[in-house]
C-alpha cells in the first residue's frame, strides 16, 4: 500500500460546486476556462441569476418607471396619522401637494396656528420618512368658510357682521 505524494484535493462535491460557481482556484495543467460570453444572463450561476423577492422586483420596476416620487406622496397621505400623530391627524388632513408644499386643512384656525408653530418638526419627520415625496414645507389652513370677498356683486368693506343686537 503506497502513500500518495500529491496533496488530497477537496471532495468531489465541493470541487464541483466551486467549479460551477466560478470560485475554483486556477487549475494548473487542467483545461483552460471558457471565455465568458456576452449573454451571461442565460448562463447558470452567474451574477443576477439568484431568485429575488416580489418586493425587490417591484422596487426595481417603480424606480425604472420613475414612479417613486408619486408613490412616496401617496404613502405620505396614507400614513399621515403616523407622521403627525393620532391627535393631530384627527384635526388636520392633507388636502394638496404641489411645488414642494404640502397643504393641510385643519378643523379650526386654532389648530392651524398651533401646527404652524410645530411646522419644523413635522417637515423634518416628513423628509426623514418620505425623502422622495419632495416636500419642503407645510402650509396649514383653517376650515373652509364662505367668503364674501368675491363675485360680481362684491362691495368693498368688512362684509356681513352681527347686526342682530
Amino acid at each position: 500500500m503506497g502513500e500518495h505524494s500529491e496533496p488530497l484535493g477537496p471532495p468531489e462535491t465541493i470541487a464541483t460546486y466551486l467549479r460551477l460557481r466560478g470560485l475554483e482556484p486556477s487549475a494548473r495543467g487542467r483545461r483552460k476556462r471558457r471565455a465568458r460570453r456576452d449573454d451571461d444572463e442565460s448562463q447558470p450561476f452567474t451574477s443576477g441569476r439568484d431568485p429575488r423577492g416580489v418586493g425587490e422586483v417591484l422596487a426595481d420596476l417603480t424606480r425604472q418607471a420613475g414612479w417613486e416620487p408619486q408613490l412616496a406622496r401617496e404613502d405620505l397621505v396614507r400614513q399621515w396619522e403616523e407622521v403627525a400623530g393620532a391627535e393631530t391627524a384627527r384635526h388636520a388632513t392633507p388636502v394638496a401637494l404641489g411645488d414642494g408644499v404640502l397643504t393641510v386643512q385643519c378643523d379650526s384656525t386654532a389648530w392651524a396656528k398651533n401646527l404652524h408653530l410645530m411646522r419644523a418638526t413635522i417637515v423634518t419627520e416628513i423628509v426623514r420618512r418620505f425623502p422622495d415625496a419632495g416636500v419642503h414645507t407645510v402650509r396649514f389652513v383653517g376650515p373652509d368658510v364662505p367668503s364674501w370677498k368675491w363675485g360680481r356683486r362684491a362691495v368693498p368693506g368688512r362684509g356681513p357682521r352681527d347686526t342682530y343686537g
